[in-house]
């Protein structure tokens, strides 16, 4: 697939499985749901390789890295996400969550020795002016208290530890490794810390008996860990992380599409601005306005 093509997917299914998660929350601790996603995720690639005989031995450096994705994009990521998300709306987690793009550029620059690229930091300033168009009616729940400061802390380092992942998962793939084979080994190792990490915490752990937990579990698994992030590192293969990670600011504008059929969004001037803007500042990080292809900040 192209990279246009990828770019969509990840977008259209990401944007998707927010109501999904919805389904997961409250019938058994976060890590234990997270767990599950990931032990069916990798049972799906798994039987993909057999069935398509792909190697599975790869260095153990590469383990290493792995594991490292496997702990910050996939474990702690997702688990810090999910305990943000008791405590700030999710507008402000969509707006937070642009900084993705801006901690990606800086680690790519300092620990991959790339370019810092001018389009992608004025392409992602646009997506963030965009998103704070598409969620402005929600700022005015907002009012600063100890529970919104630790949830804003949380996300950030949510965010912090997803571009880790970002980077490491770029390195790896850079330098040969799979798509399919990184993503089974790297969600096999978020599934074993995340099932320990249930096993340690406090309190029952629960099965979860609800239908729909099941149904939207089988739907995460499936398209928003194997087929999304199958998608998303072939981007990060193919683009770079800093590009790649414009993701985040265009699958919020698919979750209000569907919002609006499921529950009641109501759109305005404002948030047909917001769109356009961010739709703007993907042409130009992604390269399609040239006069913003000048020199990067910052080379080799």
């Amino acid at each position: 697939m192209n990279n246009p093509t990828l770019f969509s997917l990840c977008c259209l299914i990401w944007g998707s499985t927010w109501i999904a998660i919805t389904y997961q929350i409250g019938h058994t601790s976060e890590t234990f749901a997270i767990a599950l996603r990931y032990l069916l995720a990798a049972v799906c690639l798994g039987i993909y390789c057999l069935v398509k005989r792909l190697p599975f031995a790869l260095p153990l450096h590469i383990h290493v890295k792995m594991a490292a994705v496997g702990l910050f994009l996939y474990s702690l990521n997702y688990t810090l996400l999910y305990m943000a998300q008791a405590h700030i709306i999710s507008a402000l987690l969509a707006l937070m969550s642009s900084c993705i793009i801006y901690i990606n550029v800086v680690l790519r620059r300092w620990w991959l020795k790339e370019p810092i690229r001018k389009e992608v930091v004025i392409g992602a300033t646009f997506g963030l002016s965009g998103i704070v168009c598409l969620f402005v009616p929600e700022f005015s729940k907002v009012s600063m208290d100890a529970a919104l400061a630790l949830g804003l802390s949380i996300a950030f380092v949510s965010f912090f530890c997803a571009s880790v992942g970002n980077v490491i998962s770029e390195r790896i793939l850079t330098s040969g490794t799979p798509v399919i084979q990184m993503n089974f080994y790297a969600m096999s190792y978020a599934m074993i810390l995340l099932f320990i990490t249930s096993l340690l915490l406090p309190g029952k752990l629960i099965i979860p008996t609800s239908t729909e937990f099941y149904l939207s579990l089988l739907y995460l698994a499936l398209f928003g860990s194997v087929f999304a992030f199958g998608a998303y590192m072939k981007l990060l293969q193919q683009m770079g992380a800093d590009k790649a990670a414009y993701v985040v600011l265009v699958y919020p504008m698919v979750a209000l599409v569907i919002s609006t059929f499921f529950e009641g969004y109501q759109w305005t001037a404002l948030s047909f601005i917001g769109v356009a803007v961010v739709l703007m500042g993907n042409a130009i990080a992604m390269g399609k306005i040239p006069r913003f292809m000048r020199r990067p900040f910052l080379s080799h």
